[in-house]
């Protein structure tokens, strides 16, 4: 059902056509509408009004004082609502603004270094802003544009997206292994045999357990460690010193594996997967700022670089 605000402006759409182009066959060609409708429109907004807009005659269209009062009054109105319209396309196809973004700290800590820089020198026109946190809270009251976490997707009425899987690593420093050895299997790891590094899970509050995927068995370990931490860079930083040994995502690892600074204890037992997910507020017209984030942060975990950022 068309509300009178609807007739009121598809009325003034007439009208201005009708201004534009000095006739009614004229206007009806220009805006794709038959001479009697553009007639009726016309008649039905000077009822609205309470006034005579035009004077016609056989050979002429011509305004009314009236008429010329209400066109100088309301169309500065139409044309910047028109400026307004065509300038929100251009920025729907155009990735600037300001880009928000809901980051869980693995995220946050491994996907977002120094490769950001080269993501905003090929879009000057934008900004972000990175906010980093346990939970995902609540998207659209807090004005983000987009979140982006690990792990599987939480009920809410957002849309998720997943990005990408990664697997789960078991590491270790060199120094550690030189101190205690190389555990020959995961079940090595159990009853403090070795000293295990915990996560916290910040959904549950406590740490993750410790599975073992190799193809279609899956083994779980009681590794009872005494240190936990719920920041992924202390993670990071405490199994580097050598404290422990440490499970945590090929992202983060697969670098420092390929320096040297840890290795990769079973490789044979590395088929579990842990999921990154984008979070929308709808999947409708999703702004050309977080499509090409979104791009940017899949790029990154795949190791594949577009060659605007290398």
């Amino acid at each position: 059902m068309r509300t009178p605000g609807h007739n009121l402006s598809s009325g003034i759409g007439v009208f201005a056509a009708v201004v534009d182009t000095g006739s009614f066959t004229a206007a009806s060609e220009s805006i794709g509408m038959s001479p009697p409708g553009v007639s009726r429109a016309i008649a039905r907004l000077e009822r609205r009004l309470n006034i005579r807009l035009f004077n016609r005659t056989t050979r002429s269209v011509t305004l009314t004082e009236e008429g010329r009062r209400f066109y100088d009054q309301v169309m500065p109105h139409v044309w910047g609502m028109e400026e307004a319209a065509a300038m929100a396309a251009r920025g729907a196809a155009t990735v600037r603004g300001t880009l928000r973004v809901n980051l869980d700290p693995v995220a946050s800590a491994f996907l977002l270094g120094a490769p950001t820089a080269g993501f905003m020198e090929t879009y000057p026109e934008l900004s972000l802003e990175f906010f980093s946190r346990d939970h995902l809270g609540d998207l659209v009251s807090e004005g983000f544009d987009v979140a982006v976490r690990f792990g599987e997707p939480r009920s809410s009425g957002l849309v998720a997206r997943k990005l990408l899987d990664t697997a789960v690593v078991t590491v270790a420093s060199p120094a550690y292994l030189a101190r205690h050895g190389h555990p020959g299997e995961p079940k090595a790891l159990a009853n403090g045999r070795h000293t295990c590094l915990e996560f916290r899970d910040p959904e549950t509050g406590r740490p993750f357990a410790w599975e073992f995927h190799n193809k279609r068995r899956t083994l779980s370990v009681e590794t009872n460690g005494r240190l936990t931490v719920n920041d992924p860079s202390a993670l990071v930083h405490a199994c580097l010193a050598g404290t422990g040994i440490a499970q945590m995502l090929w992202l983060a690892a697969e670098p420092l594996i390929h320096e040297g600074r840890l290795v990769n204890l079973f490789p044979e037992w590395m088929d579990e997967r842990f999921p990154l997910h984008a979070y929308l507020p709808s999947r409708q017209h999703v702004p050309a700022k977080t499509r090409a984030f979104l791009d940017f942060v899949v790029s990154l975990a795949a190791g594949q670089r577009p060659a605007s950022l290398t």
